[in-house]
């Protein structure tokens, strides 16, 4: 049930993604705003998302991905995570990443807006919100935008406090932009091409086969599904939280990676005084991507936490 979890396993700490400007996919821009009038108009977009059946009555759980990852990153644990508790499961890719639609807006205020509006419309308030990382600040803003709206939260290894990305991602992201393929080759070739051009850059196997994730195949050409140009402007801001005033009271999870670096000791005050009813615990020998390093461990933490 978990080996796709684990076969996508990422080293600890690296980020990253990109879009081959040759070969670029066609994207969906929002057209309320020109970039430079950013958080001007906060419309949600129409969001793609995976919604697998359960007990209508017992909030859904939904779990929102990190940077440059997608819905299908949860596609395991999803399934399971339904065996085990009955509910419904909810995945979803948020703006700029997977098949959702593009905007040159990338706050966090925009993909919490996004949120607002498709959980409603789904019938899935309140919700348990699972976020990991870029999803795991998107689910805390949520939480303390509206309380409402989330019946308890799990945050996985990212706090309320901004943090720095290493210089590597600007690498991997001109790495990613310089990748050209043949058109028409078939995909399998496609990503031996790309995994054998990104390799000069991105040095570990597994980080490139991350990435390689997101490359797909549009009218015969292949290029990479992640709007790169905002991800690549707003990466600073990604990496930040906004500041907030009025914590969030509803029972709260941060569940961390031993081996991760992302949260730190100086971060539990924030995180206690956003999130007074906050658990704090570690997953042993996990990195940053706790719920793939340690799938059962993670899901046993979750289904704990639900009790």
């Amino acid at each position: 049930m978990l080996r796709w979890a684990r076969a996508w396993r990422v080293p600890r700490g690296v980020l990253g993604a990109s879009s081959p400007r040759r070969l670029a996919v066609p994207v969906t821009f929002c057209s309320s705003r020109s970039s430079g009038q950013e958080n001007a108009d906060l419309r949600p977009l129409p969001l793609s998302y995976n919604l697998l059946d359960g007990d209508a009555t017992l909030p859904a759980i939904v779990f929102l991905h990190g940077l440059f990852g997608s819905k299908t990153n949860f596609n395991s644990l999803a399934k399971a995570m339904v065996q085990r508790t009955g509910r419904r499961v909810l995945t979803v890719d948020a703006r700029n990443h997977g098949d959702s639609p593009h905007s040159p807006d990338a706050s966090y205020e925009a993909m919490s807006q996004d949120l607002q509006g498709l959980l409603p419309q789904l019938g899935l308030v309140p919700c348990v919100l699972v976020g990991h990382s870029m999803g795991g600040k998107t689910a805390m803003l949520l939480a303390l935008q509206r309380p409402d709206v989330v019946e308890r939260l799990v945050v996985v290894d990212i706090s309320p406090v901004g943090t720095t990305p290493g210089s590597h991602i600007g690498a991997f992201i001109a790495a990613m932009k310089a990748v050209e393929i043949p058109e028409k080759v078939p995909h399998s070739q496609a990503r031996k091409l790309a995994d054998k051009q990104l390799s000069s850059v991105v040095k570990e196997a597994g980080i490139r086969q991350f990435l390689l994730t997101n490359l797909v195949e549009v009218g015969g050409r292949f290029s990479w599904r992640l709007n790169l140009d905002t991800l690549a402007q707003h990466l600073d801001k990604i990496m930040t939280f906004p500041q907030q005033r009025e914590p969030y009271s509803g029972p709260t999870l941060f569940l961390l990676g031993g081996n991760s670096t992302y949260v730190q000791p100086s971060h539990h005050s924030e995180i206690r005084r956003l999130f007074p009813q906050a658990q704090i615990q570690t997953v042993p020998n996990a990195g940053h991507w706790v719920h793939s390093d340690k799938p059962q461990d993670f899901m046993d933490a979750v289904t704990s936490f639900l009790a």
